[in-house]
C-alpha cells in the first residue's frame, strides 16, 4: 500500500465553487471530510454548503477568482490537498507555489487544458480521435468543419460547427486572435461518455458507459447504461484505463466520445474532474462520482461504481428564459414523478441554456431501456418546459 494512503486527508481545498463543488457536500459529510472553497462570487452554489451543513463540511470560503494563485496559496494553508471543480486555472502560476499537493497533479492536467494539446496527447498515445489541426495550418478540410477555441470552452461555448467559408469568415472575425483548433466534423450515430477514477495506489475503476443527448451542444439527457456491443464497452474501458494510467491521474475524469454509424469510437473531449454526464451516479450508483473524487484525492480506497438499479435517466433542467425564479411549483411536480430525485443548484438567475438543476430517475426491469428512458425524459421536459417542450 502507498504509505500516503495510510493517513487519508481530512480537509480538501476545491478550486471552483459551482454546482460540481456544491454536489460534493453530501459526499464530504459521508466521509467526514471538510471542504474549503475558492470561488469568485458569494452567490456561487458552493458558498451555500456551510448553510446546509453548519456542523462542518465547509470549513471556509475564499472569495477570489479561480485563476488567482495568491488566493490558492491561502487556500493551501487551510487544507491538506487541493482538487479542482473546473479546469480554467493558470497552471504556470500554480506551479510556482511551494509544498502544495494538487490532485490531480498539475503535470497530469498540463496536456489537457489546451484542446489542441489534448488532441496531440491522444494521437501520440494511439487513442482514437477526430482528424484535427492547429488553425495556423493553411489547408482547410471540406465543410462542414468544427472550429474550437483552444481554452476555456464548455457547454458548447467556443465550439462552432461551420457549413461554408462565409460562416468561417464571420466566426473568425468574431473570435479575433484567439488560438484555435480545427477538427473534422464527425457524423456520429450517438454520443457517449464515461467516468473513470484512479487512486493513489494506481487502482482504476470505470463507471457504466452512458449515452448523452445534446441540445445546442449542451447536455440534455443521460441514459445509463448505453446499449452497446460488448466489444464497444471493452474498447471504451480500455481507452479510459490507458488515459488515466498514462497521465498518472489521482482523481476522476469524464471522457466524452463519439460512436460512428460503422461502430468506430472516437474521443471527443476529456474533463479532468467530475462531469455533468456523471450526475446520475449520485442516486443510481453505489458510489457517486463526487464521493469517488474525494476518495481518490484523500487517499482512500475507491468505491464500487455499480448501478443500484437496471438503469438510470438523468435530465438536465436548463434555463429557457431570462428571469429570477426558484420554480418551486415545477420542482414540486417533478418530485411527484415516481422514482425521481430532483437536484436544484440554488442559482438565482435563469437564462437560456444555463444548468439550473437535474432530475434522476431509476429504471428497473425494462425490456427497452432506451425507449422507456426517452419517454420518461419527455414527461420530465413537459413539466419543466411546458408547451416549449413540444419543440425541443
Amino acid at each position: 500500500m502507498n504509505p500516503e494512503s495510510a493517513n487519508p486527508a481530512q480537509t480538501v481545498g476545491v478550486i471552483g465553487g459551482g454546482q460540481l463543488a456544491w454536489m460534493m457536500a453530501d459526499a464530504a459529510k459521508k466521509l467526514g471530510v471538510e471542504l474549503v472553497i475558492q470561488t469568485p462570487e458569494k452567490t456561487d452554489p458552493a458558498v451555500s454548503i456551510s448553510l446546509r451543513y453548519p456542523q462542518g463540511v465547509a470549513a471556509h470560503t475564499i472569495l477570489a477568482p479561480i485563476d488567482d494563485s495568491a488566493a490558492t496559496a491561502q487556500l493551501a494553508t487551510f487544507c491538506e490537498v487541493i482538487t479542482f471543480e473546473n479546469e480554467f486555472v493558470d497552471l504556470e502560476a500554480l506551479s510556482q507555489l511551494q509544498n502544495v499537493c494538487f490532485r490531480p497533479s498539475l503535470e497530469s492536467l498540463k496536456p489537457l487544458l489546451d484542446k489542441y494539446d489534448q488532441r496531440c496527447y491522444l494521437r501520440d498515445r494511439h487513442l482514437p480521435t477526430p482528424q484535427f489541426s492547429d488553425f495556423s495550418d493553411t489547408k482547410i478540410p471540406e465543410f462542414p468543419i468544427v472550429l474550437k477555441t483552444r481554452r476555456h470552452g464548455y457547454d458548447g461555448q467556443g465550439t462552432f460547427i461551420l457549413k461554408n467559408s462565409a460562416e468561417l469568415e464571420t466566426t473568425l472575425k468574431k473570435l479575433g486572435n484567439q488560438p484555435l483548433l480545427l477538427e473534422e466534423f464527425v457524423p456520429f450515430e450517438r454520443e457517449l461518455a464515461v467516468m473513470a477514477a484512479r487512486s493513489l495506489t494506481g487502482e482504476i475503476i470505470v463507471y457504466p458507459i452512458v449515452e448523452t443527448q445534446q441540445e445546442n451542444q449542451v447536455c440534455r439527457r443521460v441514459i445509463a447504461p448505453a446499449d452497446l456491443p460488448v466489444s464497444t464497452v471493452q474498447e471504451v474501458e480500455a481507452i479510459a484505463h490507458t488515459l488515466l494510467e498514462s497521465l498518472q491521474v489521482v482523481g476522476i475524469f469524464g471522457i466524452e466520445l463519439f460512436l460512428t454509424p460503422d461502430g468506430k469510437v472516437l474521443v471527443n473531449e476529456i474533463a479532468p474532474r467530475t462531469h455533468n454526464s456523471g450526475h446520475y451516479t449520485i442516486d443510481a450508483c453505489t458510489t457517486s462520482q463526487f464521493e469517488q473524487q474525494l476518495r481518490a484525492v484523500c487517499g482512500l480506497p475507491l468505491g464500487s461504481p455499480d448501478l443500484k438499479s437496471d438503469g438510470a435517466l438523468m435530465v438536465n433542467l436548463l434555463g429557457y428564459e431570462t428571469s429570477q425564479s426558484e420554480y418551486l411549483d415545477k420542482r414540486q411536480q417533478l418530485a411527484e414523478v415516481p422514482n425521481a430525485f430532483v437536484h436544484w443548484y440554488g442559482k438565482i438567475e435563469s437564462r437560456p441554456g444555463r444548468k439550473l438543476g437535474h432530475v434522476t430517475l431509476l429504471l428497473d426491469s425494462l425490456k427497452d431501456l432506451r425507449r422507456e428512458a426517452i419517454e420518461l425524459a419527455q414527461t420530465i421536459e413537459q413539466i419543466w418546459y411546458g408547451k416549449s417542450a413540444l419543440t425541443r
